[in-house]
């Protein structure tokens, strides 16, 4: 599982990948320095939040974001530091899809970059990473 979830961690923080689903000519491997930065940070980011994603205790939303799936299964001493980087990587996520959008032209294509995103975030994890499903439930891949 811990080495399903590092590749799961690298393999993420490369994104952007193909789209899963086509809305025009987006180009999401498109490289800015902001992009370059949000990737950067993403990937820093990663393993400080993989033990958490093991545990169930952090997981995949639908809108292509991270949460504190169940704070019962983090530590008390540790939750403050979870939650923030929780949020540190929710701040990037939502930069990168902004800045991707805006990079090719098309601020108006945020949402679907964002989509995007999600379903391919899923589609990387390995198995036993929790997920939301696009009616909101809580699934284990």
């Amino acid at each position: 599982m811990r080495r399903l979830l590092l590749r799961f961690l690298l393999l993420s923080a490369a994104l952007p990948l193909a789209p899963a689903v086509s809305y025009g000519q987006a180009d999401l491997e498109i490289n800015t320095p902001a992009i370059n930065s949000l990737r950067a940070g993403l990937k820093q980011r990663h393993p400080q939040l993989a033990p958490y994603y093991a545990s169930g205790a952090v997981g995949l939303t639908r809108e292509g974001l991270v949460a504190v799936r169940d704070a019962n299964l983090i530590p008390l001493p540790s939750r403050g530091a979870v939650n923030g980087l929780v949020a540190a990587e929710n701040q990037d996520r939502n930069a990168l899809y902004r800045e991707i959008a805006r990079a090719n032209g098309r601020p108006d294509w945020e949402a679907d970059i964002r989509s995007t995103f999600a379903q391919r975030w899923v589609a990387l994890a390995p198995g036993g990473v929790w997920y939301q499903s696009s009616g909101g439930a809580w699934v284990r891949k």
